[in-house]
């Protein structure tokens, strides 16, 4: 698409009141520090760069370009902003904040992605329309849907550890979610780069190294349920000790283990406790 945007090179100051977030905006968190040494910048020295805003009433307009800029001010306690207004369509303002924040923005690579998927969501558009629209290639647009397939926690533990969309991509040649979680701990805890990664991956996928996987999985969950045993356990021989006649009953079979614990509500008054 070629956008027909229209903008003045006047800075005109706005009260911060009358600027409303982007419906575009892609960012879902801010580094409190990293905003907050914007913020004494701008105190400090002035807002550099102005952000840029389309009317969208006599009274209101939209963000553009410059979250971080905006929320910064408000920090400082600007209550007026400069800004650049441009003039653009629906459709023209949409695609330039994406391009926007994809450009000029630290977005990470999972944050991108939602944006593009977003954009494709609310157009009904197609990957390739997308790429199209966002001067992107379709294998880009392409790969940033396949790191969508992560699910939270995994988006989390690869942003965390500073990983890569390459990582990511290889991460998900695992099909089960479980292994794949104990894959990512080990990509973590040996720091392994992306051509590290894709090999152990590929070995894990095309050896007996996928049963050797599995069994550490299967050898976790036992040792979870030991652990809880002894949890009990002890948790039992405490409440005995204090005088407290608790009774802990196992019950095992081929598809659970069970156990049943009994307090009384009365416990008889020991001499180590009596007055």
């Amino acid at each position: 698409m070629i956008l027909n945007i229209r903008r003045s090179n006047r800075v005109v100051e706005i009260p911060v009141i009358q600027i409303r977030p982007s419906r575009t905006q892609s960012r879902k968190s801010y580094n409190k520090e990293k905003l907050q040494e914007l913020a004494n910048s701008i105190r400090n020295n002035g807002l550099l760069q102005p952000v840029m805003v389309r009317r969208i009433t006599s009274m209101e307009y939209e963000l553009i370009a410059g979250e971080r800029r905006l929320r910064a001010c408000i920090i400082c306690g600007k209550t007026r902003i400069p800004c650049i207004v441009i003039s653009c369509s629906d459709d023209e303002a949409k695609i330039f904040s994406i391009e926007e924040n994809m450009q000029r923005t630290n977005l990470n690579f999972i944050e991108e992605a939602q944006c593009v998927n977003s954009y494709m969501l609310s157009e009904n558009i197609s990957q390739n329309e997308a790429a199209d629209d966002l001067s992107l290639q379709p294998a880009d647009i392409s790969d940033m849907m396949d790191v969508l397939r992560l699910d939270e926690q995994e988006r989390e533990l690869v942003l965390k550890y500073h990983l890569s969309i390459k990582h990511a991509k290889a991460l998900l040649k695992i099909q089960d979610k479980l292994e794949r979680r104990i894959v990512l701990s080990e990509i973590i805890e040996n720091s392994m780069n992306v051509s590290q990664t894709e090999s152990y991956i590929n070995e894990i996928l095309y050896s007996t190294n996928l049963e050797r996987l599995r069994s550490q999985r299967r050898k976790g969950v036992l040792r979870d349920v030991k652990m809880f045993e002894n949890t009990i356990k002890k948790a039992i021989s405490a409440l005995n000790t204090s005088g407290i006649d608790a009774s802990a009953e196992y019950y095992e079979d081929e598809s659970c283990l069970e156990y049943t614990i009994r307090i009384p509500k009365e416990h008889p008054v020991t001499d180590e406790f009596a007055a």
